[in-house]
């Protein structure tokens, strides 16, 4: 499938549980993933926590996305594949076009980038070009240092307010579906029932949106070390690799004491 007929595919899912996503940085995961039939896979910045271990988004590099981006795109999966741009890489509309372009030459279909009305210029400028793009609002990871930490927005009516305005600015400039991570059930319910794009949620409550999107690891239980309020391990892949390795160094000793 062409990546114009896989943005139109996902852009035209409304309605609770339409889209499944996950994140994904390598190639056997595009592939098992994609197997498994999801639906969207975002190489995102999440990587720098959970495969580099910075402690924040804000340390990513557009050379780090495109690293991984490429090794996902030799997948060549059936899915959906939406690239982040980093933080500072779409500063200006100009900038921001071509780290976009940049992407798109690694094997996205589409890109994402953060934040509502102040980016709608951005927006505008990479969708005339003739690049899909995916917007985000709600918390923004990479402006944890900037609002001094993760804190879940929607909670007041000004708030989702905002939000909405901000989602009606973003489609104004061509947006073909919305993330929106870490809002109220309520807000983010709101919201989805009142744009014409697809929103896919993080955090968000079951449910309330059209699609929902988890960090890889989360879902395979694999990052221990910081795991999310809202998240829903379906295995334990920490413990299982941690006793795989176990049996592996005592097969290995085993053979110092015959």
């Amino acid at each position: 499938m062409s990546p114009e007929k896989k943005v139109a595919a996902i852009s035209g899912k409304k309605g609770p549980g339409s889209i499944a996503a996950l994140t994904c940085y390598d190639y056997p995961m595009a592939r098992l993933l994609d197997g498994a039939g999801i639906d969207l896979l975002l190489v995102g910045d999440s990587l720098g926590m959970v495969v580099l271990g910075y402690p924040d988004t804000t340390h990513v590099t557009l050379a780090h996305i495109l690293h991984h981006l490429e090794a996902v795109a030799r997948a060549k999966p059936a899915a959906l594949i939406i690239a982040d741009l980093p933080i500072h890489t779409y500063d200006t509309p100009d900038q921001a076009l071509d780290s976009a372009k940049k992407l798109i030459a690694a094997g996205a279909d589409a890109v994402k980038l953060e934040g509502g009305i102040r980016q709608a210029d951005k927006v505008r400028a990479i969708v005339q070009a003739g690049i899909p793009v995916c917007g985000h609002l709600g918390m923004l990871p990479q402006r944890v240092l900037e609002e001094g930490g993760y804190r879940k927005k929607g909670k007041t009516p000004e708030q989702t307010l905002a939000i909405l305005e901000g989602a009606e600015a973003l489609i104004s400039a061509g947006v073909f579906a919305i993330v929106l991570e870490s809002v109220t059930p309520e807000a983010a319910e709101k919201i989805t029932r009142s744009i014409s794009v697809p929103t896919i949620g993080i955090g968000c409550g079951e449910a309330t949106c059209d699609g929902e999107i988890a960090v890889i690891t989360d879902l395979l239980g694999s990052f221990p070390w910081f795991v999310p309020p809202f998240s829903s391990p379906q295995t334990d892949l920490a413990r299982h690799t941690t006793d795989a390795a176990g049996k592996y160094i005592q097969r290995i000793r085993s053979h110092a004491e015959n």
